[in-house]
């Protein structure tokens, strides 16, 4: 196992290489930064080394671009402020010329106010004048009725000629008032066009003055947009000038860096900065350091075996490969497998955990002691497991051939793992020892197997039934599959039941077992489930997938109209609901009943399931 240790020992060597080169380059470039520093302070003593002349002349060329770049920039500031002078200067004048517009506009405005209110006025004392010549002209029209009432009065009355003549004083009145009233409203007409028109005249100057002062402000607001246009111009070329400034100081950094080397090289260090020296010979220290344990590094690797790493480096490729073809099939595995053989037509799934809580169960267990263990099969015959505390989960599974013949398959799920069970029957030498390709099967004489089969499973029974189950769970003989959303909801009552069967032929459940559901029912069904919880009051669910002959609401129907038919225990008059059952259509060939379990129908039925019922025969009370 040498190559391991050469591939870690490598691993870590190209480790400490990374990180050394991380640190290495860390390294150049504060050295670089102190050599730069070096330089840029050390210009005056580099005239002192005719090496150097290139590089100073570099240098005074950029400076000379910088100064270049730092006059445009000068100037383009100068001209912003002028730009900006300028702008306050505009925006002073607009303030001027506006504020003079709106002086001349506040006596208009006043005197258009004025004209309109007289305007008003005229127009009410027009509106007056008609009102009473209206008025004038109604109270003619009622003096006419009232003369032409009074003279067609019969008899007449005795002060007819007083009457008459009041009326007709008052009708020779009229006429002048009207006419004076006429007079009147000719001159209040006059007066109003009079004032409508100063009104107009005075709306027309205060018009021109808006006017001027909404083009006066237009010509100082595009003046002031222009200047701001020039100024953001400006800024645009003092950016690029800055920025043009900022390249060539970056440029003059290789002459520096040239003048920092030479100038750490000979030991020069500036009069105004001696430090500088020292912290480049610092760096540079530093930066020999790591370049020497650098080499070291390399040198160490270069002297590992090439053979021993190369197998190393195949191990851990095989064992990532590996890793990865487990973990696929780790979650490509259906969920809740039983590994059970292909053939198994019927499932009877008993909840231990279930079983020794629930009230009835352990009642009915201590009545009758054999219901017990004829209910789990072979799995009471297990060593070294005590079922009602250490199992979870007892599956019995039966097929049935042509001829008739029943086989059954057991499948012990325990709590917790099974190496204690492994060991008790390791150490029980009454089992021999075998291997099926390399996964051990306990066999004791005459007719009794153990193989464990998951990390927490254990399959028993007779030999050849634990030796098909190994060969399932190993692969090579193919397990059930069984799908779809009635097997789905099925799985899915696992947890709160204690008791669960399941049938892919259910005409077959009579040769199984003691008679449980009536003919009528298992003829209809083609795969039939049934889950019990043991709790008080006991209640059951069956599901129930409809014969493609069948129609679903059919059957349905049949069992809301007759359910003391379907829903019975045969050879008895128990039946297995106590009150109607509520019927569920989950599509349109999957049903679902849900109903509460009497509970004598509920241990007759845990009896046939285990075949110890004492008569056929049972009765209601």
């Amino acid at each position: 196992m040498s190559f391991i240790r050469t591939g870690f020992r490598e691993i870590g060597l190209k480790i400490r290489r990374q990180r050394t080169r991380m640190a290495l380059r860390h390294e150049k470039r504060l050295l670089q930064k102190s050599e730069i520093n070096l330089g840029r302070e050390g210009t005056a003593q580099a005239a002192n080394f005719p090496e150097l002349r290139n590089e100073i002349v570099a240098l005074k060329k950029l400076e000379q671009e910088q100064k270049e770049v730092a006059l445009r920039i000068a100037r383009i500031e100068e001209g912003i402020k002028k730009i900006e002078e300028e702008r306050q200067q505009n925006a002073r004048e607009q303030a001027e010329a506006i504020g003079k517009l709106d002086a001349e506009k506040k006596p208009l405005l006043q005197r258009r106010n004025q004209t309109k209110s007289n305007v008003d006025v005229c127009e009410r004392e027009l509106g007056a004048v008609e009102r009473r010549i209206r008025e004038s002209e109604a109270t003619d029209r009622d003096l006419l009725k009232q003369l032409s009432d009074l003279h067609a009065i019969d008899p007449a009355p005795a002060d007819l000629e007083a009457r008459s003549a009041s009326i007709s004083a008052r009708l020779a009145r009229l006429p002048e008032e009207r006419a004076e009233l006429v007079r009147a409203r000719l001159g209040s007409a006059e007066a109003a066009r009079l004032a409508t028109e100063k009104m107009k005249a005075a709306e027309a100057e205060l018009s021109a003055v808006e006017k001027n002062i909404a083009r006066t402000r237009s010509e100082f607001e595009a003046r002031d947009r222009k200047l701001n246009d020039n100024i953001r111009a400006q800024q645009e070329a003092a950016r690029n000038a800055r920025a043009q400034h900022q390249t060539v100081e970056e440029r003059k950094n290789p002459a520096y860096l040239n003048i920092g080397r030479h100038l750490a090289a000979q030991g020069v260090a500036p009069p105004n900065a001696p430090n500088l020296l020292t912290e480049a010979h610092r760096r540079r220290e530093a930066v020999d350091r790591h370049l020497r344990h650098k080499a070291e590094l390399a040198s160490l690797s270069s002297q590992i075996d090439k053979q021993e790493l190369r197998k190393f480096y195949f191990s851990i490729f095989s064992v990532l490969v590996l890793l990865a073809i487990t973990l696929l099939v780790i979650f490509q595995s259906p969920r809740g497998r039983e590994w059970l053989p292909q053939e198994t037509d019927t499932i009877l799934s008993i909840n231990a955990d279930q079983f020794e809580r629930a009230d009835l169960a352990r009642r009915w267990r201590k009545d009758q002691p054999k219901l017990w263990p004829a209910l789990i099969g072979a799995a009471a015959s297990t060593p070294g497991l005590n079922l009602s505390r250490d199992a979870a989960r007892i599956t019995r599974a039966i097929t049935t051939n042509e001829t008739g013949e029943t086989r059954e398959f057991v499948l012990v799920e325990a709590r917790r793992a099974a190496p204690k069970v492994i060991h008790a029957i390791a150490d029980d030498k009454s089992f021999q020892k075998r291997a099926i390709s390399g996964l051990p099967v306990w066999e004791r004489p005459p007719d009794f197997a153990v193989a464990r089969v998951g990390p927490a499973t254990l399959a028993v029974g007779v030999p050849t039934a634990v030796d098909e189950l190994v060969l399932v769970r190993l692969g090579m003989k193919p397990d059930l599959k069984i799908t779809g959303q009635l097997f789905d909801r099925f799985q899915a009552l696992d947890r709160e039941s204690a008791v669960r069967l399941i049938s892919r032929d259910p005409p077959d459940l009579s040769r199984v077992f003691n008679p449980i559901f009536t003919p009528e029912l298992l003829d209809a069904a083609q795969l039939l489930g049934l889950a019990i919880n043991l709790q008080n009051p006991v209640k059951a669910r069956v599901l129930i997938k409809v014969n493609s002959s069948k129609n679903a609401a059919e059957v349905a129907r049949n069992l809301h109209d007759n359910p003391q038919q379907w829903l019975r225990l045969p050879d008895s008059e128990l039946l297995l609901y106590a009150r109607p059952p509520e019927i569920l259509r989950q599509s349109s060939s999957n049903l679902e009943l849900r109903f509460e379990v009497p509970e004598n129908s509920a241990r007759l039925l845990l009896e046939r399931l285990s075949k110890t019922d004492a008569a056929p025969v049972v009765t209601a009370h």
